[in-house]
């Protein structure tokens, strides 16, 4: 980096690490990386959680989490950059453990870690528990559609879990994650088609109905208790589809400058907010409006859609598509870290030798260790054990949703931008700050103690 260009962030010094003139990111290649990595599977419990809150809160809530998110995404953005007080060095932190652990300390870092990797384990368990319903509900579907709606079409989850599984041991054999582009696109396109198709058989049907379903309180229940826990597992289900805090800084790391990759990074994050939150907004209303308080807990799976049969064989043919996709892509960040540092602390280790005579033609200078297939078989056997023991859609979604939502979405950012703007204490900037962590951290107790109490009383009886 030229003397005096100091990446338009603010007036600091040369950073420590390269400098970034190559770069070539934009708005629309960090949008459409954003988008990517938002819009998943738990677009599909949408429908469920408005069901649950009702016409006021359920869109309002959608909107508030929405807002909360932009807001850790400004904050996330400031810390791109940061300058050490203690050795005046400054560094750019390409990814959001990184941040934790340059401006918070290596103990806040250790415990972001430990949330990291159960981040990115639990979306591993979700998305065996989604492929494996959307495997059977094919099958389901067709079935319905040759022996009638009310044929009884029932058929065992945990074999479709076990397919899921072999194959992401294999696929999980890909060196690192720099492979996994094309399952990213892939992965893109399909949950595009698919969140599109569960909109489209909404909105047909209440089209079809000639009525809007469903109503201010939302899904009546035989008490208030049992209203509490769904509210709070509705809230769960939210808070797991705005859930991006950990992608921020790994795509503000592409980005171009001038503008200064801040300012590019809060444009591209006030526009992608706004896409999500209205594609959310679009699918939990259409299958509410559609269904009221009969809302399936996905809308593809829960088969509230009989026909046209082979669309929604389609639709979740493209969920287990794009899952096959994103298993690998999260999956590959923890593999990564785990290995290196394994190798780095057993250099000598008979694990990270390559295995002899082992060799995959159209994989060039492909290795295989075997560290590498000893522990991503083991994490893959792993994360489908827990999905058989808990193969609860919505339940595991709002446990996943509400345990990470505060402290990776809200404290560290917050904690992070008091240390790096030097806030004071008690000012109004703090007060304000405060009060929003504390909110969410209300919220995120309530919806964990509800997605808690679900899982046990499905798994328990």
């Amino acid at each position: 980096m030229a003397a005096g260009n100091y990446d338009d962030e603010e007036d600091h010094p040369p950073l420590l690490q390269t400098s970034n003139h190559n770069l070539t990111g934009t708005v629309w290649t960090a949008l459409a990386h954003f988008i990517a990595g938002v819009i998943g599977s738990g677009v599909l419990s949408l429908a469920w959680s408005v069901a649950q809150l009702g016409w006021i809160a359920g869109p309002l809530c959608v909107v508030v989490i929405a807002l909360f998110a932009l807001v850790s995404a400004f904050l996330i953005s400031d810390v791109y950059v940061y300058t050490n007080p203690s050795n005046g060095c400054t560094t750019r932190n390409h990814s959001f453990l990184q941040a934790v652990h340059n401006i918070l300390g290596y103990k806040n870092g250790l415990v972001c870690g430990c949330l990291v990797f159960f981040s990115l384990f639990k979306t591993g368990v979700v998305y065996v528990i989604t492929s494996a319903i959307c495997m059977r509900a094919i099958k389901q579907s067709n079935c319905f559609h040759k022996e009638g709606h009310d044929a009884a079409c029932e058929f065992e989850h945990k074999y479709y879990m076990l397919m899921f599984g072999i194959i992401q041991i294999i696929a999980s054999q890909i060196p690192n994650i720099f492979h996994t582009k094309w399952l990213s696109i892939i992965a893109a396109i399909m949950s595009f088609t698919y969140s599109s198709i569960g909109i489209g058989l909404g909105l047909a049907q209440v089209i079809e109905q000639g009525v809007i379903k469903g109503s201010i309180n939302g899904i009546s229940t035989t008490n208030p208790t049992q209203k509490v826990w769904l509210v709070a597992q509705a809230i769960g289900d939210i808070a797991f589809s705005f859930s991006f805090s950990l992608i921020l800084l790994e795509i503000q790391s592409t980005l171009k400058t001038p503008p200064s990759q801040k300012v590019t990074m809060k444009k591209t994050s006030t526009i992608a907010v706004f896409i999500t939150a209205s594609f959310y907004l679009c699918c939990g209303a259409s299958g509410y409006a559609a269904f009221g308080d009969l809302t399936p807990g996905n809308l593809l799976t829960g088969f509230g859609f009989y026909e046209p049969y082979w669309l929604v064989d389609f639709g979740n043919a493209c969920i287990v598509l794009h899952l096959v996709g994103g298993y690998q892509i999260y999956s590959q960040t923890l593999f990564a870290l785990v290995e290196r540092w394994y190798t780095d602390k057993y250099p000598e280790s008979i694990l990270t030798r390559d295995i002899p005579n082992i060799k995959v033609s159209f994989w060039p200078e492909f290795r295989l260790t075997r560290l590498r297939l000893c522990f991503r078989t083991t994490y893959v056997v792993l994360t489908v054990a827990v999905a058989v023991l808990f193969p609860y859609f919505n339940e595991v979604l709002a446990f996943s949703g509400s345990i990470i939502f505060w402290p990776l979405t809200i404290y560290f950012p917050v904690e992070m931008y008091f240390v790096h703007k030097k806030v004071v204490p008690w000012s109004g900037k703090w007060i304000v700050l405060r009060l929003y962590s504390s909110f969410c951290l209300f919220v995120t107790v309530f919806t964990l103690v509800g997605s808690l109490q679900g899982l046990i009383a499905k798994r328990f009886g």
